[in-house]
Parts: C-alpha cells; sequence; structure tokens
C-alpha cells in the first residue's frame, strides 16, 4: 500500500512522540509498504532548529521519502506560542499533502497528534485522495495545556478549542492512543468505541537489559556515591520537576545519594537555578540513543514525577525503557490512575507534589536493597510481557493494514 503520514517530530529526535513516529514508518517499509512522511524541523526538546536539515528538505531511503517542512518555533514555548508553532507547521504541510493526495493517492492518512491543529490537514488529504484516515493521539494537548496553565481553564477561546477537537477527533475513521485510560478519554469525547484502538509506545528492550556492572557514565561524569537517583528526558512543566529538587533538599543529609537530571527543555535554566547550592543534585545534557542502555543503568532508581492535572493525558514514553532497565521506579500518581497501575509491582507510586512521600520513597528503596532488586525484575518482567517493540509495531502494522473506512472492527486494537 501507499501510506501518507503527517507527524511535527520525527528523527533525529530522541525522545517524545520522534521515535515512536519515526519507528512506525520504518516498520510499514519493513512490511512492504511504500511511505511518505511530512514531517517538521528536528526541534524537541531544546526548542530551536537543528543544522543539517534544512527547509524543505527530501530524504529519500529506498521505500520512505522523508519531506521536513519549513515552521516556526519558539525559543520560550508559551501557550500562544505554542498555538502559532503548531498552526505554522499545519500551513506548511497543507501543500505537501495536497500534493501527495492527488496525484501519489495514498491508501492510508497516518495524522499523529500533537500537534491535532495539523490533524485536519491530514483528513482533507485522505477525503481528497479516497483514502483511510486514521489519527494517532500521543496525548490530549489541549488539556495538557490547561493543566500546566499554558491556557487558562474555562476561557471562552478554551471551550471553543475543545468543541474543535472534538470535531476532529470525530470524524477520523479511525483513532488510536496509547493507554486504556487515553482510550476512555476518546470515548468521553464521542469518538465512538468501535474506532478506538489502543496501540502503546515500547520499550527497546532487546538493546536495553539490565546491567549489573557499574554504568561507565559513574567515571565519565565522577559519581562515586553508592546510589542514583536517575530523571531523563524533557524538561518542561506538565513533569513537575521541582518536585526532584525538593527531595534532593531533604534528602541532603545523605552521602551516598546524588541526584542527576539529564535533559534539555524550556525549563532547564530555572531548573539549575532552583538547585543552586544543592551539592548532591547534577545536571547533564540528553545523552545519543546508542549510549540510552548504560544512561539507565547509571540509575539505582528512576525517577518519574508528573503534575496531577496532567495524569492520563499522556502515559510518559519514557517508562517503557526505565522498566527495561530492570531498576524500580518511583512515581507520582494518584492511585487508579493509568500511570498508577503501570507502575504498579515494579515501583512505588507517591502522591502528586508530596515532597516528602517522594523522598521517602527514595530513602526507602536506597536503604532496602531486596526491595529494589524484587520491584527491578518486577520492572524488567514487565517491560518484556508489555512492552515489546517488535510485536506492539506489528499489531500497529496489521490493524493499519486491515482498517477500512466504514471504522474499525471491536478487534482491532485489542491482542494481549
Amino acid at each position: 500500500m501507499k501510506i501518507l503520514v503527517l507527524g511535527l517530530n520525527y528523527a533525529p529526535e530522541i525522545i517524545g512522540i520522534g521515535p515512536y513516529t519515526t519507528g512506525l514508518a520504518e516498520a510499514l517499509v519493513r512490511a512492504g509498504h511504500q511511505v511518505r512522511v511530512v514531517a517538521g524541523q528536528p526541534y524537541y526538546p531544546e526548542w530551536r532548529a537543528r543544522p543539517g536539515h534544512g527547509f524543505w528538505n527530501l530524504e529519500r531511503r529506498g521505500r520512505l521519502d522523508v519531506l521536513r517542512v519549513p515552521h516556526f518555533i519558539p525559543r520560550h514555548p508559551t501557550g500562544a506560542m505554542r498555538l502559532l508553532h503548531h498552526f505554522s507547521f499545519a500551513l506548511a504541510a497543507f501543500f505537501p499533502m495536497l500534493w501527495a493526495a492527488l496525484l501519489w493517492r495514498p491508501d492510508r492518512v497516518i495524522a499523529i497528534a500533537p500537534g491535532l491543529m495539523a490533524a485536519p490537514v491530514g483528513l482533507v488529504a485522505a477525503r481528497l485522495s479516497g483514502a483511510t484516515a486514521w489519527l494517532h493521539v500521543q496525548d490530549f494537548e489541549l488539556e495538557a495545556a490547561e493543566a500546566t496553565g499554558l491556557i487558562g481553564r474555562g476561557l471562552f477561546l478554551g471551550k471553543i478549542l475543545r468543541q474543535i477537537e472534538r470535531g476532529i477527533l470525530c470524524a477520523f475513521d479511525h483513532v488510536s492512543t496509547i493507554s486504556p485510560a487515553m482510550c476512555r478519554r476518546l470515548e468521553n469525547k464521542d469518538v465512538p468505541a468501535n474506532r478506538i484502538a489502543e496501540h502503546r509506545n515500547w520499550a527497546e528492550v532487546d538493546r536495553i537489559v539490565p546491567q549489573d556492572a557499574p554504568s561507565p557514565y559513574r567515571a565519565l561524569w565522577g559519581i562515586g556515591t553508592e546510589h542514583v537517583a536517575l530523571y531523563s528526558g524533557a524538561l518542561g512543566r506538565k513533569h513537575g520537576l521541582d518536585l526532584i529538587l525538593a527531595a534532593a533538599r531533604q534528602l541532603s543529609h545523605r552521602d551516598d545519594l546524588t541526584f542527576v537530571i539529564c535533559g534539555n527543555g524550556p525549563d532547564r535554566a530555572a531548573l539549575e537555578a532552583s538547585a543552586s547550592g544543592l551539592r548532591n543534585i547534577r545536571f547533564h545534557d540528553l545523552q545519543p540513543i546508542e549510549k540510552l542502555g548504560d544512561l539507565l543503568a547509571l540509575a539505582t532508581i528512576h525517577l518519574l514525577p508528573q503534575i496531577a492535572c496532567a495524569q492520563d493525558l499522556v502515559l510518559p514514553s519514557k517508562l517503557p525503557n526505565m522498566l527495561a532497565s530492570g531498576r524500580p521506579v518511583v512515581a507520582t500518581a494518584r492511585p487508579q490512575s493509568a500511570l498508577f497501575q503501570e507502575v504498579s509491582g515494579c515501583g512505588i507510586a507517591t502522591p502528586p507534589q508530596d515532597a516528602e512521600a517522594f523522598a521517602k520513597a527514595i530513602a526507602d528503596l536506597c536503604d532496602n536493597p531486596v526491595l529494589a532488586r524484587q520491584l527491578g525484575s518486577a520492572a524488567r518482567a514487565r517491560a518484556e510481557a508489555r512492552w515489546s517493540r517488535q510485536v506492539l509495531l506489528a499489531n500497529f502494522v496489521g490493524d493499519i493494514e486491515q482498517a477500512d473506512k466504514a471504522g474499525a472492527p471491536a478487534i482491532l486494537g485489542q491482542r494481549p
């Protein structure tokens, strides 16, 4: 088949949505399909353009073509700037998608959200070409913007945007997302249940394996403490990273524990300023993807804070690889939330914004190595059972191949 993919984020971005859009496109090619991707310039999580990927740059890789389109990248991604960012991508992608719809005639059009603002472009392309329209939702960006204060709750604009969001979601032939809780949220937004499928993000379970030997990053970064509490990923509002600083303050008396925040993003400068004077915390840039296994092996404990109002709007994509590393996770999550359920049995979940409970969970795992090993072993087993890249991508590709314009049959996305 001919499959047209519209996604703002794509490789060489190594965290966030980009790796999963890239993985899906490449899996479709391996299955024998011709794939064209209309993508933005690489910018995440630094929020600045990277060299080597200029405007209207076409990358040909056998049966996979990737067209990069120009768009606005705000240096400080406030709510208004993000709207302009997504609108500029939708505008730039419109004519390439229109051309592909009319001349290339794809059989499937897949739009990735975020950005939802560009999703109507994918829908138009599908309708013009007679293709099946598929929307894959990585997070509910409008509600996340409200939760993090980028858009005020209850504002007239917010109400209008929610109506637009509902209309877009319901217009697609198929809508998939990455967790059961997010599937339920789609139903709450009036998407028919028979169009909804769960296709979660994967872990690199073959490349990321538990390591008994000390991580090379210990020597590289001069870390001599017995324990390391690691956060690796984007540094943005919805992650609630102030909680890590608060825990580091509460545990500053321990000489056996170092906190490491490894990442980039718009909040990094503010976090580093807030951590001034703390001797038990270090900041480092994101590391190359080929070093991810060594980086995750640095952790005694993985840290996964998240603000309360952002839960079930997104299931953090960093979680599967944390589990694959065979280390326990300390996360912030309310009972019955998707994150709580995923962490249960292979880590400790504490109430959001409760720095004392978060710090206590970290200390308890440092002081109880038997429990830490048990939870780490369970984490690895869960990653193998639920997050295998090969299995999840094969299921996703299979459902795309079977999809039709009448709406997804009930079995789609329901494989174990």
